[in-house]
């Protein structure tokens, strides 16, 4: 017995050792993306109108998209929506890099778009997850729970026609 004891210690601490030595490498590996990403958002200039306005769009739509959980054809519109814009971000950034002198202070609009992706794109994106998944399972629960009340009441009106 003595003998398991002492291999299930030396087990546990060779397991302990590779997570160690996995977290500290997985933690330098990732720390230059953590570094890179907030240096991107102490990059941008918050208070500018334009960045307020489209936050604010975001929030704005994401309260349409929950207030209007219960109307499909509405919420397949802002789904639709949605995705059209995640579509038209290339060009959105195109045009908005040639113009960025009219309503921003400096020239957020490199050509990759890695800047509208993730003020743009991203939240977009996770409204129309939301919509999809979130909204539309909550409709098919609905509607599987009113189907399954139907089928009881057709059950019911058949077992009272057998009776009489």
């Amino acid at each position: 017995m003595e003998e398991l004891k002492s291999a299930m210690d030396e087990h546990f601490d060779q397991m302990a050792d590779l997570v160690q030595k996995f977290s500290s490498e997985l933690r330098a590996g990732l720390r230059p993306a953590y570094d890179n990403f907030l240096g991107f958002f102490h990059a941008i200039d918050w208070k500018e109108p334009w960045l307020m306005g489209l936050i604010a769009f975001h929030v704005v739509l994401l309260l349409v998209a929950i207030v209007s959980r219960k109307n499909t054809n509405f919420q397949m519109f802002l789904f639709l929506l949605t995705l059209s814009g995640v579509y038209l971000a290339e060009r959105l950034n195109s045009f908005l890099g040639k113009n960025w002198k009219s309503f921003s202070g400096q020239n957020y609009f490199d050509p990759q778009g890695l800047f509208l992706s993730v003020l743009w794109s991203g939240p977009l994106l996770v409204i129309a997850m939301i919509i999809l998944q979130i909204n539309t399972l909550l409709s098919l629960c609905y509607l599987i729970v009113k189907w399954k009340r139907a089928e009881l009441r057709h059950r019911a009106r058949q077992a009272r026609s057998k009776q009489d």
